[in-house]
């Protein structure tokens, strides 16, 4: 039989475990609430979350966990975490404590794109870079079917730069909780599109609520939206320009607006430095599993 491999991904309000036998047999899955701000809370949520689906699946497996950060290769703590309760810690050694086995941790964007350049919307694909659309913004680069991490651990980190060709009236942006002000996340992420709304004649609402009110031709949340997609198709553009990938793939809650991947490569064409463009833009495959499955996969489908 072959063995358990267990991948958890660690988002902002919620934490994804599946069980995995073989390279996707789906044994065992379940979902949590994130507990908000409490580090060691978070740690004992992932071992119950463990131990249930290992109950449930029978057997005990390896571990591996998305986070919405990286571990940093200099000192070993956690960095760049928009759940930023994670930041400082030896997470990975802190839960394989807790867990009494070794862990293997990947930022999350990293795991949404292997998932789909191996059988997802980049599946074939040479250079697949990932992007989550969520309580944080993310991306992640795979590059020959392998992730591309980088020395300092945060290749495909598009989220923290400035949002690209700002007007006057996005400068100088919202402060992002890096301490910086104008990075792409505090536009793009699902709590940006709310305060675009609110901000620009649009009530108290979620992200979700924006894009239902859109689809529903409400005119603040077409606006919000319109101006949604300009801004994602240049901050895209930004990364098409420097790394060229054959496919960018939308995973996260904001993925789920359908009309991103019809809009936006219709704006980024006048951003890209190129006579033509062969770029796809596609939402993940695997839609909210992707994080979880590449998770999994950063063990070996062999007894390590």
């Amino acid at each position: 039989m072959a063995p358990l491999r267990i991948g958890i991904d660690l988002g902002g309000t919620k934490i994804e475990g599946w069980a995995l036998r073989g390279p996707s047999e789906l044994v065992a899955k379940r979902r949590i609430a994130t507990p908000p701000g409490d580090y060691a809370a978070t740690i004992r949520a992932i071992v119950d979350l463990v131990a249930k689906l290992e109950a449930e699946a029978g057997a005990e497996g390896t571990v591996g966990v998305g986070i919405p950060g990286a571990i940093s290769p200099a000192t070993g703590l956690a960095k760049n975490a928009n759940s930023t309760w994670l930041i400082g810690r030896l997470f990975d050694q802190d839960l394989a404590a807790a867990l009494q086995r070794p862990v293997r941790v990947a930022n999350d964007a990293n795991c949404l794109a292997l998932s789909e350049a191996t059988d997802g919307a980049g599946a074939g694909a040479r250079v697949v870079f990932g992007v989550i659309l969520g309580t944080g913004v993310g991306g992640g680069l795979v590059v020959d079917g392998r992730p591309f991490v980088g020395v300092n651990a945060i290749a495909g980190e598009w989220g923290h730069n400035p949002l690209p060709r700002m007007s006057d009236d996005e400068r100088p942006g919202s402060e992002c909780y890096c301490g910086r002000r104008g990075c792409i996340e505090t536009f793009l992420s699902g709590p940006g599109l709310a305060r675009d709304y609110a901000g620009n004649g649009g009530g108290p609402a979620e992200a979700s609520d924006v894009a239902r009110l859109a689809l529903e031709g409400e005119p603040v949340a077409l606006a919000a939206l319109a101006r949604y997609e300009e801004r994602l198709a240049r901050a895209l553009a930004g990364v098409i320009n420097i790394i060229d990938p054959d496919i960018v793939v939308l995973g996260g809650g904001l993925s789920k607006i359908a009309r991103l991947v019809d809009t936006v490569p219709k704006i980024w064409a006048k951003e890209i430095f190129s006579d033509a463009i062969a770029t796809r833009l596609a939402v993940a495959a695997h839609g909210d599993a992707s994080g979880v499955r590449g998770a999994a996969w950063l063990w070996p489908d062999k007894t390590p």
